[in-house]
């Protein structure tokens, strides 16, 4: 996979849609680059994805290398008389980012129906109305019908259709940094996926599934389930995170573009296990692979379920900075993507029974 392959695969991947509950798309495209680095692939009812590294035999304690595959989105709840479409949030938007911005509705033939998130035009707003922010569940979804009737029938959109932002990734080259949508976090299966390829043929202590999980953003559901099927002894999450350095004052920014990985030590689900952070951390010192370190009063991710499962799992969660993250349009940069796979790759070279067990 040359250079421009693995760009291809972040551009297929944050192109995919995948509402959470409907990430087959994702999927598709996972297991298309993950050909040659796996021995197997599996698939549960939840659309979790199971990568197994070709070289496992079964000997060794299990790492998992894991990343959600899903995205912020949205679901239809209703539809109106007049043919527009009422929808509740998958995942935590904020009101004011949502309207005015191209989704995609999928039918019930799989099709994707272009829509506009609308809401009332400050025209027709009172002097109040205008002052306050509109709730999500004040706004519409317009596909440009006319009745409830054509929506059903010709549109052949029904209540439970999936949306997703309509959203082309493109690279500048410029600068390396990519702009799309859901890095949060198809950039982290872009790491699984490149880490697992360049895994290939090496002789490792510890047997690598990777982990592409669904619904992470309405509550880590596809992690309870894949957690018991994996069983692993040591698990390394892959995030997508909020990037802070465009609000942030210079000496308190934890996840900037252009300076690496990002490792939490805290969030609402998890107090990172301290000794396999600093190990982590030691291992990219040694590297000089520069990173980031984060303590975070808000997020929470895949890792709060794998570290508190199956009697504790010693279990670190390694970030890809993206700005403006649960939103339509995202910026990553190519050369923290490059430096989060050195880092994974160097920490499960490194691990084996003995260290895992001193986590």
């Amino acid at each position: 996979m040359e250079i421009n392959q693995t760009h291809m695969m972040i551009q297929d991947l944050s192109n995919a849609f995948g509402a959470s509950g409907f990430e087959d798309e994702v999927l598709t495209v996972a297991r298309r680059y993950a050909e040659g680095a796996t021995s197997h692939i599996e698939e549960d009812s939840m659309r979790n994805l199971f990568l197994y590294r070709k070289e496992n035999d079964g000997q060794h304690p299990v790492l998992m290398l894991d990343a959600h595959s899903d995205e912020t989105s949205f679901i239809i709840q209703a539809i109106r008389p007049n043919g527009t479409l009422e929808f509740l949030p998958l995942g935590a938007w904020t009101p004011n980012t949502v309207p005015a911005h191209k989704v995609k509705v999928k039918n019930r033939d799989g099709k994707y129906i272009s829509g506009i998130v609308a809401s009332t035009p400050p025209h027709f707003m009172t002097a109040a109305e205008r002052s306050h922010e509109t709730a999500i569940d004040q706004m519409v979804i317009d596909v440009g019908a006319v009745s409830k009737e054509e929506v059903i029938r010709d549109f052949k959109i029904g209540v439970g259709a999936p949306v997703v932002p309509d959203v082309t990734a493109e690279y500048n080259e410029t600068n390396g940094v990519w702009l799309g949508k859901a890095f949060d976090c198809r950039i982290g299966c872009a790491v699984v996926l490149e880490a697992l390829r360049r895994l290939a043929g090496k002789t490792l202590a510890v047997d690598v599934v990777g982990t592409l999980t669904s619904q992470e953003e309405v509550g880590e559901r596809g992690a309870k389930a894949a957690i018991g099927r994996v069983r692993p002894a040591a698990a390394i999450v892959i995030e997508g995170a909020p990037a802070d350095d465009t609000f942030t004052p210079e000496y308190k920014i934890q996840t900037g573009l252009h300076r690496g990985p990002m490792l939490r030590h805290m969030d609402v689900g998890m107090i990172t296990n301290p000794r396999f952070i600093r190990y982590a951390l030691d291992a990219a010192a040694e590297k000089n692979i520069k990173t980031q370190e984060a303590v975070r009063k808000g997020g929470g991710t895949n890792g709060a379920i794998y570290h508190a499962a199956e009697g504790g799992v010693p279990t670190i969660v390694i970030s890809v900075p993206v700005r403006y993250t649960h939103s339509h349009h995202c910026f990553t940069a190519m050369d923290d993507f490059e430096k989060t796979v050195e880092l994974v790759m160097e920490i499960i070279e490194r691990l084996n029974e003995e260290t895992i067990k001193g986590f």
